[in-house]
């Protein structure tokens, strides 16, 4: 199992959720501010106002090891602009799921 963790634009979140949605997977959003490589630089005209934390929105799902992939390029094409601050994905090993009400482990507590 893996946890896949996306930081994405605010305004595509809710497609985003959609998608995700159809494949049947369980979602967790929240939102976060950040800045990447560009360290959320915007031009003033006054230097001290030129680094900011930009806003975004923070989801994250837990996925069987084969949907991994087909879960990051749907989160890709839904939020690829090919501008800068589109977001990233992160992919972390998950160790154990446990479904509360029957006690089940593993991947079979993700369904």
């Amino acid at each position: 199992m893996r946890e896949v963790i996306a930081i994405i634009r605010r305004e595509k979140a809710r497609r985003t959720k959609e998608a995700c949605g159809a494949v049947g997977l369980s979602i967790t959003s929240c939102s976060v501010v950040g800045r990447g490589k560009e360290k959320g630089l915007r031009y003033h005209s006054r230097p001290e106002a030129g680094i900011s934390y930009l806003p975004k929105v923070l989801l994250t799902l837990v996925v069987r090891d084969e949907d991994v992939d087909g879960v990051v390029k749907l989160i890709m094409e839904q939020n690829r602009t090919g501008s800068v601050g589109d977001g990233k994905v992160f992919v972390c090993p998950v160790e154990e799921a446990v479904r509360i009400r029957t006690g089940e482990k593993g991947s079979v507590a993700l369904a």
